[in-house]
């Protein structure tokens, strides 16, 4: 079962350990701006360039899946909450 936040955060109900919204927002922004730079970087024959900006493509998405994953949590903890971009 995922938890909301990890059991040693120093973060509580009211004042969460971090801003998922945003962090999925930046998240987002990591993900699509690194794959246009690993597109331009291969196009350009850059190749160590583009592996570089691929990988970091991934690690976006691995922390998306991880912040929906605790997002979904959070919902089911709080049922009918609404969440604004810094909570």
């Amino acid at each position: 079962m995922t938890r909301s936040q990890p059991r040693r955060a120093r973060g509580t109900v009211g004042h969460a350990n971090s801003a998922l919204n945003l962090r999925f927002a930046l998240a987002s922004f990591g993900l699509v701006s690194m794959t246009v730079f690993a597109v331009l970087a291969f196009t350009a024959g850059v190749a160590w360039l583009g592996v570089a900006c691929a990988v970091l493509a991934v690690v976006a998405v691995l922390d998306l899946v991880v912040i929906q994953r605790r997002r979904i949590a959070r919902r089911r903890e709080e049922p009918g909450t609404r969440h604004s971009l810094f909570e």
